[in-house]
């Protein structure tokens, strides 16, 4: 399974409503720190498929959305159980950093 896109329409849909652990990645195209952990998210997509739903919000494009969760500095990475707010990092991390918040969600 890849990454779900997400923008300010689906946002409450896809995450939201959603049961489960989720994981919103809230990046953008011209952030370099982004595009490092774009594929550390990728294989976190597909290592934890079926049992966490992986998703992408550009700010560019779901600027309401991240206002809403106050991102002010990219990326940031919010993580939500059965649509509430559990656990945010702001900044690269490490994939043993991302396991460990996601094994702990399960």
């Amino acid at each position: 399974m890849s990454e779900v896109i997400l923008n300010d329409t689906n946002f409450e849909q896809e995450v939201l409503q959603h049961q489960g652990p989720v994981m919103v990645d809230f990046w953008a195209t011209w952030c370099g720190p982004c595009r490092m952990l774009a594929p550390v998210v990728e294989e976190i997509a597909k290592e934890y498929a079926g049992k966490v739903k992986v998703c992408k919000l550009n700010v560019d494009e779901g600027p309401d959305t991240s206002s809403k969760f106050r991102i002010t500095s990219i990326p940031t990475l919010i993580f939500f159980k059965d649509g509430k707010v559990v656990a945010q990092t702001v900044g690269l991390q490490s994939k043993a950093a991302l396991q460990e918040k996601l094994n702990a969600l399960l």
